[in-house]
């Protein structure tokens, strides 16, 4: 054989392998081609081509085996079997930047589906080499190192304080300063995913210098990198009142609150999210978000949106009414109680439906005048059916009936009431009963409506336990009119009347 025949063989050769793990990463790009890809053993065929001497046939491999793994978590077990990380992890240090993109995505593919195969990946000594790939001149390669990153980071607590150790958390930080917009967003997504787990971690991100940078984004015109920025901000400030301060004062206000109205869902729903982690520590952080003008943004924002883009706002809500009065008369007066009355009637899931009952009670449950703002609004009735709907969860039953408890023990608006003496099982209706028996002894007109509108004959239709706390109730009511018109309203008094009638003798 000739020297020409013998190179002819092995471009032969290479012509095929290229052939093959370009036509293998085309079909994996497929769902439906995975299975039997998978069947046909390809996994095994790919490994000794992640050592091929042709570097695109690495990475095409690379390629390949990232978009199987990507699939699902039998596919990247199958990876973590196959003894194919090491080497993955070995070449992020030695090939060039399209090798270690592509390497960077079959760690990140495989580390996405559990804590386990992200352990798996951890375990191979896959940290230290992405964090030099942070380092890397080409932001293609951060960028692929940032998101293994922060699919690994984002399982639990254990492994995001591993990416930390690592030392990945001031390079991010650097990562979110770079031009590149995909690079900012995958930074400041992987920083979000160190943050959620606890205040240690959210605090070395802090630390790091990360909110100002983070602040100074709040309005990039990029939606998907505001959605991060946000994220990350909330992950951040939800820890606790320290850090919430911190995220606060690198002034975000009151510019974050022209993002209620931006255009993505996404970015509007994390903004909410942001302000309710914020507002939720303390009244003096409440009271600064509605001196920014942030409860009447918050409650349009409640009022435009549906579903779970709602439920951050209603939550803000009912945080800043929890704090104080003052806070609970800011959200009356910005047209709150309106919106979340809206949202109680109109949401059909019992998850918002049970946020806005709760945030309700909150507002409700100060004195009197709150009590009445809600009641207006004919919360009272949808509070109780929600309470007794049969199919309701049982969360949304237990807030239900707390809210209606909150509110009618300082409701003193009598016409806000009546319906629910008709209406009320026996736990709710004393707390009905006991505002009538509290209002009616210093209220004359009060005392004349209640029996023009059947109010007092409903009362003597109770069926109270002698000494219960209803029966006392009852017996201040009654003792409010003259015995005669008790009397007349009792069940079977006309009864009564009528015998009498017929027993009566006219004197002749």
């Amino acid at each position: 054989m000739s020297q020409r025949q013998v190179l002819q063989v092995f471009e032969q050769y290479q012509k095929a392998r290229t052939q093959f793990v370009q036509t293998v990463a085309e079909l994996a790009s497929r769902p439906q081609n995975i299975e039997t890809l998978q069947n046909a053993g390809v996994m095994s065929l790919l490994r000794p081509l992640l050592l091929d001497i042709v570097p695109t046939i690495q990475q095409t491999a690379a390629l390949a085996l990232g978009r199987l793994a990507n699939y699902n978590d039998d596919l990247a077990e199958a990876v973590v079997k196959g003894d194919i990380l090491p080497q993955l992890v070995y070449s992020l240090a030695e090939q060039n930047r399209f090798y270690k993109k592509a390497a960077a995505f079959v760690l990140r593919a495989v580390a996405k589906h559990s804590p386990q195969l992200a352990q798996s990946v951890v375990d191979c000594g896959a940290l230290d080499a992405l964090v030099i790939c942070l380092e890397e001149f080409d932001p293609g390669v951060k960028e692929a190192a940032a998101w293994a990153l922060g699919y690994i980071a984002r399982h639990n607590a254990e492994l995001a304080q591993a990416v930390v150790d690592a030392g990945a958390v001031p390079l991010l930080v650097l990562c979110i300063q770079e031009p590149e917009l995909s690079l900012k967003r995958i930074a400041a997504s992987a920083l979000s995913d160190i943050c959620k787990h606890s205040p240690e971690l959210a605090q070395t991100v802090v630390d790091a210098g990360a909110i100002a940078h983070l602040a100074q984004m709040i309005l990039n015109p990029d939606a998907k990198l505001k959605r991060q920025v946000f994220s990350a901000l909330s992950q951040i400030s939800k820890h606790s009142v320290d850090l919430a301060e911190m995220v606060v004062e690198a002034e975000i206000f009151p510019a974050v609150l022209t993002c209620l109205k931006d255009p993505d869902e996404y970015v509007k729903k994390n903004v909410a999210t942001l302000i309710r982690e914020i507002a939720k520590h303390t009244p003096e952080l409440s009271q600064l978000i509605v001196n920014a003008g942030g409860v009447a943004a918050v409650v349009d924002y409640v009022g435009d949106s549906k579903g779970n883009v709602r439920l951050p706002g209603i939550m803000m809500l009912g945080y800043v009414a929890a704090h104080s009065e003052n806070l609970a008369m800011a959200v009356i007066v910005s047209k709150g109680v309106v919106q979340l009355a809206i949202a109680l009637s109109e949401e059909p899931e019992d998850h918002i439906q049970a946020a806005s009952a709760w945030a309700l009670g909150q507002i409700g449950r100060h004195t009197p005048e709150h009590a009445k703002a809600v009641a207006v609004a004919n919360v009272l009735p949808k509070l109780l059916q929600c309470y007794l709907r049969a199919d309701a969860s049982e969360d949304l039953q237990t807030k239900s009936k707390k809210a209606l408890k909150n509110i009618l023990q300082k409701c003193v608006h009598l016409p806000a009431l009546e319906p629910l003496l008709h209406d009320a099982p026996p736990n709710i209706l004393k707390h009905v009963v006991g505002q009538f028996s509290k209002v009616l002894p210093h209220d004359s007109k009060a005392r004349r409506l209640f029996v023009t509108s059947a109010g007092l004959k409903k009362i003597q239709e109770i069926k109270a336990e002698p000494g219960s706390a209803l029966a006392e109730y009852i017996n201040t009511i009654n003792n409010c009119y003259p015995e005669e018109i008790v009397k007349y309203y009792s069940p079977g008094y006309s009864d009564a009347l009528l015998e009498r009638v017929e027993q009566y003798n006219p004197k002749a």
